[in-house]
């Protein structure tokens, strides 16, 4: 899925999620869409270390043939709702500031996150991190 998608190498995957992998008791969460028994969309959020109540979205993707159906924001809206139940406060989620990434901030935007800071040259020069935030509240 990573690789239809291109928003980052499908390699990074394993090392982003170990902690998911390797702990029972982790408190991060997966998630992941279904149409006719194939995925065609994920989320991961972890939680913000050294944070009271924040949590991350590490990643969110879904197959390019279903972008555009409503399967991203039943991803985020399921995910906010299960950090919500449990009284968390904030998720935040990080993104590049290139053209190429300019569909996933329109996302985040329609979702309800705010642009809440810009971090130049941050991904490599060139590539700033864009980091988007949403109160659970």
């Amino acid at each position: 899925m990573l690789s239809e998608t291109e928003l980052f190498p499908a390699d990074m995957l394993p090392d982003m999620i170990d902690g998911f992998l390797s702990q029972p008791e982790t408190p991060d969460i997966w998630l992941t869409a279904e149409q006719h028994g194939r995925a065609v969309g994920f989320c991961y959020v972890v939680p913000e270390q050294l944070a009271e109540g924040a949590w991350n979205m590490l990643a969110i993707a879904v197959r390019p043939a279903q972008q555009g159906s409503g399967c991203g924001a039943a991803l985020t809206a399921h995910v906010e709702q299960v950090l919500r139940e449990t009284g968390q406060r904030i998720l935040i989620a990080d993104t590049s500031g290139t053209e190429e990434f300019a569909p996933t901030r329109a996302f985040y935007h329609q979702q309800g996150y705010s642009q809440e800071a810009c971090i130049r040259d941050f991904w490599a020069e060139g590539d700033d991190k864009v980091v988007f935030w949403k109160s659970l509240k």
